[in-house]
């Protein structure tokens, strides 16, 4: 198994840090998908142009979520229920709102500027970190390590970038300060 991806991407974090944590073993290659040559390989992997992707002999599987499931399938892992699989979407949806900010930073756009698409984004930010602030004690989240790990590190992440204020979020800096420490924590830290 190749995983390709960028040691800064919180998607792909997640799925190193669930492999090490059960010992899983595979390959990992990053990519820098603004490079031309490297982009070559994702265009040539994934018609959308993403990372994370997992290549397995002649089986390529896209997309985070479902590397997940594959793993879980293939080492007969605990799957997510349907609240945790809500929960991961919540958690994917903040991870793509601040992904979109980025980008529009990087762009040199006024991110902050009172217009839709930001004011969505911004207001989706508010929302999830709230609701997953609640969520993040709650049992059905307690129960599942790959929620914990897709927290961790969406909230890392926020850190890492400085794309919100994290402060207020009692329950979220917890969680926080319990998975920084983590041995596969720091051995993917996208600092280094």
């Amino acid at each position: 198994m190749i995983l390709y991806g960028s040691n800064t991407s919180p998607y792909v974090r997640r799925l190193r840090m669930y492999c090490a944590i059960h010992e899983l073993s595979y390959e990992y290659k990053t990519l820098n998908i603004f490079d031309a040559n490297e982009r070559k390989v994702l265009v040539e992997h994934n018609p959308a142009r993403k990372i994370p992707f997992l290549v397995c002999g002649e089986q390529v599987i896209n997309d985070s979520n479902v590397i997940a499931r594959y793993l879980q399938d293939k080492f007969s892992l605990p799957h997510l229920n349907w609240d945790q699989e809500n929960l991961l979407t919540t958690i994917n949806a903040c991870n793509d709102s601040l992904i979109e900010i980025l980008l529009g930073q990087r762009s040199e756009l006024d991110t902050h500027a009172d217009v839709l698409f930001f004011n969505l984004q911004r207001e989706r930010i508010t929302e999830t970190l709230s609701y997953l602030d609640k969520q993040c004690t709650t049992d059905v989240f307690l129960n599942c390590e790959y929620l914990q790990i897709s927290l961790y590190c969406l909230l890392d992440w926020i850190q890492f970038r400085s794309l919100a204020d994290l402060s207020g979020f009692n329950s979220l800096l917890s969680h926080l300060e319990k998975w920084h420490v983590h041995a596969s924590a720091k051995e993917t830290d996208p600092r280094s």
